[in-house]
């Protein structure tokens, strides 16, 4: 195998100091134009690379940042790294994804492995067991800044990027009410997660708000908001002795699984049951009746993360202990809930 070229290799061949090749090869003003030509020259012809690994070590920063997701196939999930990447990429910063697949147990040996490499920063979103954070207060001692997003730590403090779940599923319920249902199920995700748990209570908080009853028989729980438990789901609505008249599911697979399951028994959409999703995902616009959804802005909530994090790496500002920022929502309106 070939000797890597070093500093020395080419401070030897040009008679020149290591410190004046680093910083020739940085473009450093202290250093001539000519003498920054030959250097380059020189390392070009010996095929010099520079050691980032090295160069971290000095500069005490590696430009890298740690992110755990808990399902990289998720739309949402794809959708908050793809905004982490695009902003660190324009501020000259490497990411590393890893997934924990909604896993405590993984999400516990992924921040051991992260707690021995080189990152500035980590954004992570919990996975659905996740209940205790202690695993990661291990950075906190390390003084590597944690953000979180989405499903976030209630149990120590930490910068936040979230949205308003409750005042979305209120808002999105509201909407059903207004285009005149009156017996309104929701498909809700886990109860051991706080998103969800949220969605539920602004889901009952509108029907409250209205006067309507809370009728817990057409409250359906899922684990995982999967596409087969929208199936499962919908069949159980189908079982009921009386359909409601509306519904809001706590994410898109499932209200795309009931519109099916309730279109192939002949139950018209949006006349007989309309209904609402949350996250916008692509498939809405592609299911017929296209899908009315809560516009959860994935894509902004990966560059307000990244943002923040970079933030606190290059301020380190002592004063500041942890952010909270929350992002607005947007209800998308469609046909699976217009009537009339």
């Amino acid at each position: 195998m070939k000797n890597r070229i070093t500093l020395k290799d080419l401070a030897k061949d040009l008679n020149l100091s290591p410190s004046t090749i680093s910083r020739a090869l940085g473009n450093h003003p202290a250093i001539s134009d000519a003498t920054k030509k030959r250097v380059q020259k020189k390392a070009d012809e010996k095929g010099f690379t520079p050691n980032s690994i090295a160069s971290s070590f000095r500069m005490k920063k590696t430009r890298s940042l740690g992110v755990i997701v808990p399902r990289i196939d998720i739309h949402f999930h794809s959708l908050v790294i793809s905004g982490i990447e695009d902003f660190a990429y324009k501020n000259n910063y490497n990411i590393t994804i890893y997934q924990s697949k909604d896993a405590l147990k993984r999400e516990q040996e992924i921040t051991k492995i992260l707690q021995t490499r080189m990152v500035d920063g980590i954004i992570s979103c919990l996975s659905i067991e996740t209940t205790n954070c202690k695993h990661f207060k291990k950075f906190n001692k390390l003084g590597v800044p944690l953000v979180f997003y989405d499903r976030v730590p209630t149990d120590f403090d930490a910068s936040k990027i979230v949205i308003n779940d409750f005042e979305s599923s209120f808002t999105a319920t509201e909407h059903l009410i207004k285009s005149g249902c009156k017996r309104i199920g929701h498909i809700a995700g886990n109860q051991k997660t706080n998103i969800f748990k949220a969605r539920l209570e602004g889901y009952k908080a509108a029907l409250k708000s209205y006067d309507l009853p809370v009728d817990e028989t057409l409250i359906m729980q899922t684990n995982s908001l999967s596409y087969d438990e929208g199936v499962a789901c919908a069949k159980k609505y189908l079982s009921l002795p009386e359909l409601p008249d509306g519904l809001f599911c706590a994410n898109d697979y499932t209200a795309v699984s009931a519109i099916q399951v309730f279109r192939k028994n002949e139950i018209k959409i949006p006349r007989q049951v309309a209904i609402v999703g949350f996250s916008n995902y692509p498939i809405s616009r592609i299911i017929e009746p296209n899908l009315t959804t809560v516009n959860d802005r994935a894509f902004q909530m990966g560059v307000a993360s990244a943002k923040l994090l970079i933030r606190q790496i290059e301020d380190n500002n002592d004063i500041i202990d942890s952010e909270i920022i929350t992002l607005k929502t947007e209800l998308i309106i469609r046909e699976s809930s217009r009537i009339g």
